[in-house]
């Protein structure tokens, strides 16, 4: 269940805490303890307030973080950058012309258009979605403060895909103060069969779901299925620890194209706190190992 659109424009008015506790009691049934919070949901909730760095912003930047990751693991786990501009204008088949490719803007969150034929693309609705993309602040809705100052650009990566021409994998190493707790690994993305499972570090399935929305009432719901455990499994471990030192939390997202890993993002507030973890009682256990201290 989302918040009605209607209510954002309404209620972003509000003091960030007011707003963001009134979302979490939406989402969550119950509001969450800003004070001392226990809940791993209501620790991203109150670092969401109160972690705020320039690092943070330049982190989220999906354009910016290209060179914290190049200083701090290398430039072999960056997916290829193909181009790069701040007006929509440039958008167009002379500049767009290494296939397959992804559009996106550096500044929000989730989305991008792929582009695998260049007769086949609508430059024009892809140009106006793009100036909708630049023109919004994800901070408005989200008040996930490190989207408020990155400063909007349209970025053209390669489109990673399996030998079998497949998006692949996206693992996901969710990190506690700067040590890596547990791999959300999605298949299927942007299908029907999109699942989510968790695995423990040491690639053992989580007793928990922690699921996202993907419309039409349905979520990312683990699968029955089990994932192989993917060769990369200690390099990624290893690289997300190294990308996780200077946070409290983190998400770090990865792609293993045929046996090579490629850096996705990074992500402070996962599902921006808003989503319940089945059982609860896991909620309660994975918050008890969040130091905020730190």
């Amino acid at each position: 269940m989302a918040l009605p659109s209607f209510i954002h424009p309404i209620i972003s008015i509000l003091p960030d805490r007011i707003y963001i506790a009134m979302k979490f009691w939406f989402y969550q049934g119950y509001l969450p303890d800003l004070n001392a919070p226990k809940t791993l949901n209501e620790k991203i909730t109150w670092l969401k307030l109160n972690d705020r760095t320039n690092l943070h912003t330049e982190c989220t930047d999906k354009y910016a973080v290209r060179k914290y990751i190049s200083n701090t693991i290398g430039d072999e786990y960056l997916v290829p950058l193909y181009f790069h501009t701040v007006n929509v204008k440039d958008v167009r088949p002379e500049n767009i012309n290494k296939l397959p490719c992804i559009i996106k803007t550096n500044n929000d969150s989730g989305g991008g258009y792929f582009v695998r034929d260049i007769r086949s693309v609508n430059w024009e609705v892809i140009r106006k979605a793009l100036k909708y993309r630049l023109s919004s602040n994800y901070y408005g809705k989200s008040k996930e403060w490190q989207y408020k100052h990155i400063k909007p650009r349209i970025i053209v990566e390669k489109l990673l895909e399996d030998k079998n021409g497949q998006i692949p994998f996206d693992y996901k190493v969710h990190c506690f103060n700067g040590k890596p707790r547990m791999i959300s690994v999605d298949m299927g993305r942007n299908t029907n069969t999109h699942y989510r499972n968790w695995y423990s570090p040491q690639w053992q399935r989580e007793p928990y779901s922690w699921s996202s929305p993907k419309g039409r009432g349905k979520s990312t719901k683990p699968s029955e299925q089990d994932v192989p455990k993917p060769k990369t499994l200690k390099e990624m471990l290893q690289l997300s620890k190294k990308l996780a030192e200077p946070f409290t939390y983190v998400r770090v997202d990865w792609y293993d194209v045929n046996d090579k890993l490629f850096f996705g993002e990074l992500t402070f507030c996962h599902d921006s706190g808003l989503m319940p973890i089945v059982p609860k009682i896991w909620d309660e256990r994975l918050g008890s190992e969040l130091n905020l201290s730190s």
